[in-house]
């Protein structure tokens, strides 16, 4: 509707802003003069623990210098309670005391024909939670309490039921004076083309209202009771009250629980909202029977910058993120994006949290993916890339996915991020991923968040000088056994700095199954406090004694930190230097490998010069920090020399082929 000249400006004028932000807002007090009309406080558009965000109450704008926020008090009411203008206007009209103009009379009529569906929704819902509690009401309760949820999660979500007669709504409904004029237009009644008698839409159901921002019942969703119904779910149909497109389930809640969480969790639907409503993650929504659209994606970046896409951990699941990926490119600009939570295989997150709990599922939020990191495992998954031509379509597939990246650094910034997997991935399986496992079940409960792991070493790195362990235990052996020894003697250290070794692999088998029981004990124990049992744990896990098993090599046995007795900044120095050693010394190696594929496929003469720095660099990073043993790696130099000087990648003149 049109606004006469000076009603804005009228209402600025009577309210204040600091007082509509500070609803929302505490002001810091230290850096807030109230007198001059300058107020300070923590960004609502941003996470940040220091204040810059600022208020300028008699100008009436606010500005932050983290985020870049800016605006007024209707800017301020759009972006923070998800208001439409007029809903922000007819808002602050009433704080400033003031009437709303006179409407368009046909405006007029569509608000009040709004306004009266919405009152005859409230009556439904009423009418669907009174049910719950009647007689007939016995099987839908005895549903709610199969799947766990308590009396206080049915009140919240004001859960209800539909009985499964023809009937039951129309005629409440009419004993209100709704006509059936109104019960059709609000979507709760069907009647038929052919002039048979009109029916209840939603029958035997458990009912779920659905409501917008502003808590008025739009909709509903039914779960059906009989496994003989049509369709498991079922959602109101659109009205003028209700576009599914532009909704969000629970959208209103789940924006004030973010605020202070900082974070947006969606689910498929809207039983998934309430079992993580169940488990304290109130900050959930649902699109609503559809895929998500660009608007409720769009609603959701309003309520955070990174919402966690939690999807069912099935084929179906897999195929939402692949088209949501494709929705989210082109939408994409800094700090805005997505994150993907996935769930064990055929479970969805109502199931994973009453079969395992809520630490569970949270886990599995926190383990999110990023996209680029789902966005690359889309495209490699059961890919066969033996040849020039696949790898050129791989290419092809992901040049056109960053194409519709519309910002220019962040379309940079990822080309970077899919290079670096695109290079470890030829180094670690040489061109095929037809036996790999599918990208969804590669994630386990018992894993931690993924953290661009080292890729794991190749024939070529494991067959190389510089890790080679010969029939006395090899360096690199040995740095495992040392760095594995350490955290074993040093219980407190081992609960510090477990993450350090997740992101590597071992290239001894049995270190590498020592490696994985450690990082698994530290996930189940507080070793710090029980060590004794801690240990106990990993010998279940590896068949026998882990010190045992290190003690037997020399250079762990011989390596004064590494011992029970060693004091513990002693322990983590030498843990901390043999660690970035043994990183050190495999990205020599892979590098190593890496060059030694270009010599055969004719790279160019500058490879000389990447094979001496490599030389240089091995006798700078590999110098021996555990006690030295026959097969010290020293002769990789040599090797580097020799290929340096024969120069073998070049192809002699005047050869033929």
């Amino acid at each position: 509707m049109s606004l006469p000249p000076g009603f804005l400006d009228e209402i600025r004028a009577r309210v204040s802003l600091a007082g509509v932000i500070g609803r929302k807002l505490s002001w810091d007090q230290k850096k807030t003069n109230a007198a001059k009309g300058d107020y300070w406080a923590c960004c609502p558009f941003h996470q940040e623990k220091t204040s810059s965000f600022h208020v300028d109450d008699r100008k009436g704008f606010y500005y932050c210098f983290g985020c870049h926020a800016k605006g007024d008090a209707f800017t301020f009411l759009k972006d923070a309670e998800n208001m439409g203008f007029m809903e922000a206007v007819e808002t602050l009209a009433r704080d400033a005391g003031l009437e709303m103009p006179e409407r368009d009379p046909r405006e007029a009529a569509r608000h009040d024909r709004r306004a009266s569906l919405v009152e005859v929704m409230e009556l439904a819902a009423a009418f669907f939670r009174l049910q719950l509690r009647a007689g007939r009401g016995q099987e839908a309760r005895d549903y709610i309490r199969r799947r766990g949820l308590a009396e206080a999660t049915v009140e919240r979500f004001e859960i209800g039921f539909a009985p499964d007669t023809r009937n039951a709504l129309r005629n409440h409904l009419e004993g209100k004076g709704v006509t059936l004029k109104a019960m059709d237009e609000a979507g709760l009644v069907i009647v038929p083309e052919d002039g048979g008698a009109p029916y209840d839409r939603f029958r035997g159901r458990v009912m779920f209202p659905i409501r917008d921002t502003r808590g008025r019942c739009i909709a509903f969703g039914g779960r059906a009771l009989s496994a003989d119904a049509r369709a498991k779910y079922l959602n109101s149909p659109e009205t003028a009250l209700f576009d599914k497109g532009r909704t969000l389930f629970n959208h209103g809640p789940a924006r004030s629980a973010a605020a202070k969480r900082g974070a947006l969790v969606v689910a498929e639907g809207y039983m998934d909202v309430i079992a993580l409503a169940e488990a304290g993650i109130d900050h959930a929504v649902a699109p609503l029977g559809t895929a998500i659209t660009e608007d409720q994606l769009r609603l959701m970046w309003r309520i955070a910058d990174e919402p966690v896409i939690a999807l069912d951990g099935d084929r179906a699941g897999l195929k939402a993120a692949e088209r949501l990926i494709d929705l989210a490119l082109p939408l994409l600009e800094p700090g805005r994006s997505l994150r993907f939570a996935l769930m064990p295989e055929g479970r969805d997150p109502d199931d994973l949290i009453r079969a395992e709990g809520p630490a569970a599922m949270k886990a599995a939020l926190d383990r999110a993916l990023p996209m680029v990191e789902l966005l690359w495992r889309r495209e490699v998954e059961g890919a066969v890339l033996d040849s020039p031509e696949r790898w050129a379509a791989l290419d092809k597939r992901l040049h056109t996915a960053l194409a519709t990246i519309t910002d220019q650094n962040l379309r940079k910034h990822y080309h970077l991020a899919l290079k670096e997997r695109r290079k470890k991935l030829i180094l670690s399986s040489q061109g095929t991923r037809k036996d790999a496992k599918p990208f969804w079940r590669e994630q386990t409960l018992g894993a931690r968040a993924p953290s661009f792991r080292t890729a794991p070493p190749t024939p070529e790195v494991k067959s190389s000088a510089l890790v080679r362990a010969t029939g006395r235990e090899g360096e690199a052996r040995g740095r495992e056994a040392v760095l594995l020894l350490t955290l074993i003697s040093h219980p407190a250290l081992a609960e510090r700095r477990i993450e350090a070794l997740e992101d590597i692999e071992f290239l001894c088998s049995d270190l590498e199954t020592l490696r994985r029981a450690l990082i698994s004990a530290c996930e189940g124990h507080n070793a710090a406090e029980d060590s004794s049992a801690w240990l106990e744990m990993i010998e279940r896990e590896i068949g026998e004694s882990p010190l045992g098993r290190l003690m037997a090599i020399p250079q762990a046995r011989e390596t004064g930190f590494a011992a029970e007795d060693a004091g513990e900044d002693v322990a983590e120095h030498g843990f901390e230097e043999t660690l970035a050693r043994h990183r050190a010394v495999l990205a020599l190696a892979r590098e190593i490998a890496e060059a030694e594929i270009e010599m055969t496929q004719g790279a160019g003469e500058d490879l000389d010069r990447r094979l001496e720095t490599v030389s240089l660099r091995h006798f700078r990073e590999a110098a021996p920090a555990l006690p030295e043993s026959d097969d010290d790696e020293s002769h990789l130099a040599a090797r580097l020399a020799r290929a340096s000087e024969s120069k073998i990648w070049i192809k002699p003149k005047g050869r033929r082929g």
